[in-house]
């Protein structure tokens, strides 16, 4: 199964206040970005937020499980939480400040 265009455009339109956040489609998927980070994937229509310590401490009590499987359990965000947009905004931003920049990537060998 695959998500929806229209769930990614709710939640970026309920994230609009965090600038510079933008989603990358990826295997009928998407991938929630900022600044070269990936902080979140939307996979069969649920929110996975990568975890974070800050993240855990600001949800409280939360589901984790993997986006898809053989990945790393995520922080999936109920459906009912994306109504309050100040709540996943203020996630995102935690998120985005824990979350490591990626590791640069090794030129190939000719």
């Amino acid at each position: 199964m695959t998500t929806e265009q229209r769930t990614v455009d709710v939640l970026l339109e309920q994230l609009a206040a965090v600038a510079g956040l933008s989603a990358r489609k990826m295997f009928g998927e998407y991938a929630l970005q900022f600044d070269g980070k990936t902080v979140a994937l939307v996979c069969d229509d649920q929110l996975f937020v990568k975890p974070t310590a800050g993240g855990r401490a600001f949800i409280g009590e939360t589901d984790e499980a993997p986006p898809y499987p053989g990945a790393k359990p995520s922080l999936r965000i109920d459906a009912e939480r994306w109504d309050d947009a100040d709540w996943l905004c203020g996630l995102l931003r935690i998120t985005i400040a824990e979350v490591p920049l990626p590791k640069p990537k090794r030129p190939k060998k000719a």
